[in-house]
């Protein structure tokens, strides 16, 4: 029996992937799209290269009437926004990913602390399972409400974690630089992501002050055992997709190549999404675009136990809608890569 999914919140550009990953999806039925800003309209009409290919029209965004009709919600909606909609009634009846930060964070203080808006439902926050597929593969397969990470944090923490989890890095001495295109500010119209303003440049923005920050450190911390806050600085780019992270760490005591890449290996190995570089190589963003996939490589300072981490992903799939349908995957006991084995493009 297929899955009959909708999508709440369609026509962003993470809800455009979900869109077109789905739509491929052997195992989906896309029954729903909601848009605010595109209500009865067509959703080629939004989005002209589904022209001949999805004609549906999107509607208003109406949780309770979804529910009877659906197996799966996607919701792809303002921060703040899911909290005050999402209910214990609803999760009785449609399982529920949510691409907002509204359930990825445990704490509603630092929630408030960092996005400064008011969380709606803080009894729901003990249900959701943070959706880092790789890492919470059991807790997702069994969960009703998974919070799809952000962006940043799905490249810091898949970059990481190995090493945290083997516990040799300087928790205190962690620093991760990252860079993304600018599809990761959104479709809204804001003057930083104006062509005229982003192309030709680099900036770093929200320093000391991303709203991602809080969600790494809480995933280092519960791996790790100790509370880990790293530095975190974001950059914007003049390009449409990807994330660039490089991510600086200190070693606890001296390890050689070897050593580190058994480390990623026994944890990425047989993962089919996490793709290793050899030696000498780096990832680069041009070569993950399109795909579900995350590229990790390393290069080492023996002498002074100094170690630089670099990965790559597309923000918006692997980032954002490709993660969710692999989290989708997930908790229907789905193959885990159906309907994301596709290449990463190039040239694009």
């Amino acid at each position: 029996m297929m899955i009959r999914a909708g999508i709440i919140g369609a026509t962003g550009y993470v809800g455009s992937d979900l869109v077109r990953i789905l739509y491929h999806h052997p195992e989906v039925e896309l029954k729903l799209l909601t848009s605010k800003n595109h209500k009865n309209q067509s959703y080629n009409s939004v989005y002209s290269n589904f022209n001949k290919i999805c004609e549906m029209i999107c509607d208003e965004d109406d949780l309770d009437s979804a529910i009877n009709q659906l197996d799966i919600i996607f919701l792809s909606l303002p921060h703040g926004v899911t909290s005050s909609i999402l209910t214990d009634k609803i999760l009785k009846n449609v399982k529920v990913i949510d691409l907002s930060a509204d359930f990825r964070l445990k704490s509603v203080d630092e929630y408030v602390e960092w996005y400064n808006i008011k969380h709606s439902n803080a009894n729901l926050l003990k249900k959701a399972v943070y959706g880092l597929s790789e890492w919470k593969r059991e807790q997702i397969k069994n969960s009703k409400l998974v919070a799809n990470p952000g962006c940043y944090p799905t490249c810091a923490l898949l970059c990481l974690l190995p090493l945290i989890k083997e516990g040799i890095l300087e928790e205190e001495h962690i620093i991760i630089d990252a860079k993304s295109g600018v599809s990761g500010a959104g479709r809204s119209l804001n003057l930083g992501t104006h062509f005229s303003e982003s192309n030709e440049s680099t900036k770093a923005y929200n320093v000391l002050s991303h709203r991602h920050t809080p969600e790494i450190d809480q995933e280092l911390s519960e791996v790790n055992g100790n509370e880990i806050s790293v530095i975190f600085t974001p950059h914007l780019i003049p390009m449409n997709r990807g994330i660039l992270c490089t991510c600086y760490g200190i070693l606890k005591k001296s390890y050689n190549y070897e050593d580190i890449k058994k480390i990623y290996e026994d944890n990425y190995e047989n993962e089919f999404f996490i793709r290793l570089m050899k030696k000498n190589d780096l990832p680069e963003t041009r070569w993950v675009k399109g795909s579900n996939y995350c590229d990790i490589g390393f290069s080492l300072d023996e002498k002074a136990n100094r170690i630089i981490i670099v990965g790559a992903i597309d923000n918006l799939v692997k980032g954002g809608a490709g993660q969710a349908v692999q989290n989708m995957n997930l908790m229907f006991d789905l193959e885990e890569n159906i309907g994301l084995k596709s290449i990463p493009m190039f040239p694009v």
